[in-house]
């Protein structure tokens, strides 16, 4: 909780179609090196993005949404961070801790 306090505007969300971010519905990838890269968990807050053929978030934790809320409700509303666990995903997609 204390690096989502700290870089609560770097998160992105897993939808049907990869990742976006979640404010300006940015569509991003996880870097390829990353741990995360084949887990793909719902929820993550990357440090920063680098662009080469697609824009790649480096150095990616997996978060809970809930904690947005309580770390930025100045930031975020209610709406914007509904977890949406009801929905299908793809196999080995979306996969909680």
């Amino acid at each position: 909780q204390a690096i989502t306090a700290g870089f609560f505007y770097h998160t992105a969300r897993l939808s049907r179609g990869g990742y976006r971010t979640v404010k300006h519905q940015q569509p991003v990838f996880i870097h390829p090196n990353s741990a995360l890269f084949a887990l793909q968990p719902r929820w993550v807050l990357y440090h920063e993005l680098v662009c080469t053929s697609k824009e790649f978030m480096r150095q990616v934790i997996e978060i809970d949404s809930a904690w947005l809320l309580e770390v930025a409700p100045h930031y975020y509303q209610a709406k914007e961070l509904e977890d949406g666990s009801g929905r299908k995903m793809p196999k080995k997609a979306g996969k909680a801790r």
